[in-house]
């Protein structure tokens, strides 16, 4: 008798639970007149950091002599670096690897580091930059927008891109004659733009003008409307 009360109540329970469920879903207004959209907002924004890429390039027949060599030059660098306040230095990459002859044979050895250059102050960097290819060479430079620059640009741009949004619902109620709308979902995402722009890599023993260039930003809002 005890088992067949307890079977009784989870029946009753159960049947509590479905009830509470469908009186639920009953509740919830149809999904109906739900129309999908996005906007944007977006602007040019100066770039105000160049990137430079260098590195100490070393050959030989003693990998053993040419990293010794190569931490010399890089330690000298990163001491030429230091005296150049705006531009933020670091050692980067480091690459121990064979030279071959046409029959595979070892023949020698290559080590490479490379030395990273950051700086908003683009004719220190290029004097840096002329010093320091006496000993090393430049692999790459870009001229691109700060990540701090870029996130104030995205932070400015947040509320025009709800605006454009909110604009773009107000038409859409007008064309379908709606008496109104409420918002469903609303999401923002941020476009980084075009990438670093490249520079052209050359001699640079004097300082040389750097044309900074712009970056376009962009905030996109989209989401969906309920029409009433």
């Amino acid at each position: 008798m005890a088992s067949q009360g307890v079977k009784s109540g989870l029946l009753v329970a159960a049947l509590a639970l479905f009830s509470g469920c469908a009186q639920t879903q009953e509740r919830e207004p149809p999904q109906f007149d739900v129309i999908s959209f996005e906007a944007q907002a977006s602007r040019e924004v100066e770039n105000d950091q160049l990137v430079a890429l260098l590195a100490v390039e070393l050959h030989g027949a003693q990998p053993g002599a040419l990293a010794d060599a190569a931490n010399r030059r890089m330690a000298q660098a990163l001491k030429l670096a230091s005296e150049f306040p705006a531009v933020k230095a670091r050692s980067g990459n480091y690459q121990t690897f064979p030279r071959h002859d046409r029959d595979q044979r070892i023949q020698g050895w290559q080590v490479s580091q490379e030395l990273r250059l950051e700086s908003a102050d683009f004719a220190a960097v290029a004097r840096l930059i002329g010093r320091l290819q006496e000993d090393l060479v430049v692999r790459s430079m870009a001229v691109r927008l700060s990540p701090e620059a870029r996130r104030a640009a995205e932070d400015a741009l947040i509320a025009q891109a709800i605006a454009a949004f909110r604009a773009r619902a107000e038409l859409v109620r007008e064309a379908m004659q709606a008496h109104g709308y409420r918002v469903r979902s609303l999401n923002l995402a941020t476009a980084g733009g075009l990438p670093p722009r490249p520079l052209e890599m050359r001699a640079m023993a004097a300082p040389v003008a750097v044309e900074a260039g712009v970056s376009q930003v962009t905030v996109t809002a989209s989401g969906s409307i309920q029409l009433r």
